[in-house]
């Protein structure tokens, strides 16, 4: 599942032939990175991450959590079905109620969606539609001079390649704080 498609991005931006093809797969590909550093993986693809803790839970470093493949740590194996997930929060459970000894795990998973949010989608072709008239000025913009997608003041952590209008879509899907 990608996040937008070639055919999705050519009609955000009107284009009808296919000389640009090449670069605007270029723009494409970059989309997932600023979109995902924002709200967690999109696309789906297996993670395997170095985790350390114990307790009642173990958190991964990149949800969403679709499924867990393996889990083995601090002198134990745990199989998928002996475990819970919290896809959302990125949450690993044991079924049985019981806690992880403390330690180190290493985890592989399914991290990503279901299916791509379709306000996460309009954020994309959006920050599709802002990088790719940056580099086209010429080609237009507003009465007056002023262009719909100026970014003039930098948003602190994004500076001026992602627009305000793209942040606000993506606001209710927002990481909670001191999630990778």
């Amino acid at each position: 599942m990608a996040l937008v498609t070639l055919e999705e991005a050519k009609r955000q931006l009107d284009i009808t032939g296919d000389s640009e093809d090449v670069e605007l797969q270029t723009y494409i590909d970059a989309l997932p990175a600023v979109i995902e550093g924002f709200v967690g993986v999109i696309e789906q693809r297996e993670v395997t991450d170095r985790v350390t803790g114990g307790g009642t839970a173990l958190a991964v470093l990149h949800p969403p959590l679709l499924s867990v493949t393996s889990l083995a740590g601090a002198g134990a194996v745990y199989s998928a079905d002996a475990l819970t997930v919290d896809g959302s929060a990125g949450i690993i459970s044991r079924a049985d109620g019981a806690t992880f000894p403390a330690g180190a795990y290493t985890v592989t998973y399914m991290a990503g969606r279901a299916t791509v949010p379709p306000t996460i989608k309009l954020a994309a072709l959006v920050l599709l539609q802002h990088l790719w008239r940056t580099q086209r000025a010429t080609r237009g913009g507003l009465a007056g001079g002023g262009d719909d997608f100026s970014v003039t003041e930098p948003i602190p952590g994004f500076g001026y390649a992602v627009p305000h209008r793209v942040l606000q879509l993506l606001d209710s899907f927002r990481r909670p704080p001191g999630v990778a």
